[in-house]
């Protein structure tokens, strides 16, 4: 993995509509993860130490869903896509199907939720 990631209390991870090209482990802190709602972003999550961010976008190519911000000051290690094609290309192809079938679901979940 790489070097620890430092995104302090108040930033933006990442921003809804973004392209990806990583995803991250958090190792520190906690941050909340946003949907843009009209002219305002309401809180829709909370993503909290020892958890994965930004692996939708980052497993199916697709613009990010929402925006991450930090709540508190945090730590995190990314995961550059070269790296974890890499290792996913090694995966069974059943297991791959599994987890594309899975996000493809999720994606479908996630545009009939009204906030």
């Amino acid at each position: 993995m790489s070097d620890a990631v430092i995104i302090a209390k108040g930033d933006y991870l990442v921003r809804e509509g973004e392209e990806s090209t990583q995803m991250w482990y958090l190792q520190k802190g906690s941050m909340s993860v946003l949907k843009k709602i009209a002219d305002t972003e309401k809180q829709i999550g909370t993503i909290y130490a020892g958890e994965v961010v930004g692996e939708m976008s980052f497993l199916d190519k697709q613009p990010r869903c929402a925006s991450v911000k930090a709540i508190s000051d945090c730590e995190l290690v990314a995961i550059p896509s070269a790296k974890f094609e890499k290792f996913f290309e090694e995966l069974p192809l059943w297991y791959r199907a599994l987890v594309h079938t899975l996000l493809e679901r999720l994606r479908r979940a996630n545009s009939r939720i009204r906030i």
